[in-house]
């Protein structure tokens, strides 16, 4: 089968591996039908997350099931699935109480741990677990963005507004999206559904700005300034900073400029990918009060209350779905998404 193999930074490839085969009477095979990339991928395609090479890319992917373990009860050959980014048993203590990012089976697919899904064929342990059949109310394109993308920005969205001081409705807050690439504008979908007086949407890149217009945001350009941006959210909270701010990018600076707006006993809520220091001192912590809720989506946990805000929203995402590429185009792909000229990529075999 064709398949698309990490090298090292900013290399990838289209090579012919061996079609996987059940290992466990756990597991199921799918093939797949669409993968897509996301912007956490990047961080190991651009060599900011240090990490093995030789493994299959791509941990959002659809598609139907081929062949099923003796052990499996939940699916069935046929069965088209959706499959959350990490393997999970949902018998032990974290997928018992929510937490299935950190079961005690957790594999990230596209990894060296576990093959991914940016390939003709996957291998898929603890299926049971792990994958669900697709929901009739979803289309088929977006099926996809419920493999993380999505319930990743709704999880963002929950924890900011969850944090929120009891005496504080969410009505009346002031949130603060950091990074609108996909997650980000699947984090500002997710925040509209609580109504909060101000949602502001802070990137660089003016076409990423101008969809979180179209979604209902008010955008921020970090480009102009961070002494502009900083004032805008002081004007419309009497001075005080945001209450909330969801933090999507990943990176250091991103993290610091949520800092930076957010107000004393304010909340950040981090779902990017982190790999370097946490950008201030627990002294600076301390002064502000700050709570934080930082980590991995647990998708398969929060599927289902992630799934009616996108079954309502779904055609609000076309954009998502401009650039759909054959697999064997994913090294061009890969350049394209890097390069922030597209905002999303989906391959299909």
């Amino acid at each position: 089968m064709k398949a698309v193999v990490f090298h090292g930074p900013k290399k990838v490839a289209v090579e012919e591996r061996p079609v996987p085969k059940l290992q466990d009477p756990k597991d199921i095979i799918v093939k797949v039908q669409a993968t897509a990339l996301c912007g956490s991928e990047l961080h190991v395609f651009r060599g900011h997350q240090p990490s093995p090479t030789d493994f299959i890319m791509g941990h959002e992917f659809v598609g139907t099931v081929v062949q099923a373990g003796s052990e499996v009860k939940s699916v069935s050959p046929g069965d088209k699935v959706v499959t959350p980014f990490t393997v999970s048993c949902m018998e032990c203590f974290y997928c018992t109480h929510g937490s299935s990012a950190r079961c005690s089976k957790c594999l990230l697919f596209g990894s060296a741990a576990l093959d991914g899904g940016q390939a003709e064929y996957v291998r898929i342990p603890y299926a049971d677990g792990t994958v669900l059949k697709a929901p009739a109310e979803i289309n088929d394109r977006a099926l996809v963005l419920m493999a993380d993308i999505f319930p990743t920005g709704y999880f963002g969205a929950k924890n900011a507004f969850g944090m929120l001081q009891p005496q504080q409705e969410a009505s009346e807050a002031t949130v603060v999206v950091i990074g609108c690439g996909p997650v980000g504008l699947c984090a500002i979908v997710s925040a509209l559904e609580y109504r909060p007086r101000h949602l502001f949407a802070v990137d660089s890149v003016p076409s990423r700005l101008e969809l979180a217009r179209q979604l209902g945001a008010e955008p921020l350009n970090f480009a102009e300034g961070k002494e502009k941006m900083t004032q805008r959210v002081k004007d419309v909270t009497e001075g005080r900073g945001a209450d909330a701010v969801i933090e999507v990018v990943g990176l250091s600076p991103a993290l610091r400029t949520a800092f930076d707006l957010l107000r004393p006993f304010g909340v950040i809520s981090s779902i990017g990918v982190h790999n370097a220091e946490i950008p201030w001192s627990g002294n600076e912590a301390y002064g502000k009060n700050l709570r934080i809720q930082m980590g991995r989506c647990p998708v398969r946990s929060i599927f289902p209350e992630a799934l009616p805000v996108l079954a309502k929203n779904q055609e609000k995402f076309s954009f998502m779905f401009d650039k759909i590429m054959r697999l064997t185009e994913a090294v061009e792909g890969y350049d394209l998404f890097d390069q922030m000229k597209v905002q999303k990529v989906v391959f299909q075999p």
